[in-house]
């Protein structure tokens, strides 16, 4: 997930709760971590779970990209 200019705070961090699950604290430090470091992991596992998840957030408005674990 990437940070920008356009969504508010409290709107990531609903769309957190409500597409992933996650607790408000959790959605919170998570929506933090994207406005103070530009990005953050808000999601893993398999291509397809994450290609699915990033079309979700796609749908939500908001800027994500799928990534590979450098190992």
């Amino acid at each position: 997930m990437h940070n920008d200019p356009v969504n508010l705070m409290s709107y990531v961090t609903y769309v957190f709760q409500s597409y992933f699950g996650y607790s408000k604290d959790k959605a919170t430090k998570l929506m933090m971590d994207v406005h103070h470091k530009g990005r953050a992991v808000v999601s893993s596992g398999t291509r397809e779970e994450m290609e699915r998840d990033v079309q979700a957030m796609h749908g939500y408005g908001l800027w994500a990209t799928l990534q590979q674990d450098r190992k």
